[in-house]
């Protein structure tokens, strides 16, 4: 598992890229069984696999052909606090200012 936080955007799409091929090779699935199931062109999902590299509506269009898209409900999902204590020990992400 990676830290996100720490850790280049380069890298945790590669990261995303070796899961999603970790996903797909445990269904058996080829790449071109993918690239055809989800509608994403071949080209592509070499390349992601290889790189990281792919736009996100690809990314999503995988994994839906995968059913692995409950992976995406909780992204950017509101968080929903009841206590302040849950708020005081929801870690925290550091701060990231504008370079100049």
């Amino acid at each position: 598992m990676i830290s996100i936080a720490m850790t280049p955007s380069s890298e945790v799409a590669l990261e995303l890229a070796a899961r999603l091929k970790t996903r797909r090779l445990a269904r058996k699935l080829t790449q071109e069984g993918l690239s055809k199931r989800s509608g994403v062109p071949l080209g592509t999902l070499k390349k992601f696999e290889r790189t990281g590299a792919i736009s996100l509506q690809s990314f999503i269009r995988l994994l839906v052909a995968l059913k692995e898209e409950a992976a995406l409900e909780d992204l950017l999902k509101e968080r929903d606090f009841k206590t302040l204590d849950q708020v005081l020990s929801e870690p925290k992400t550091p701060k990231r200012g504008r370079i100049t």
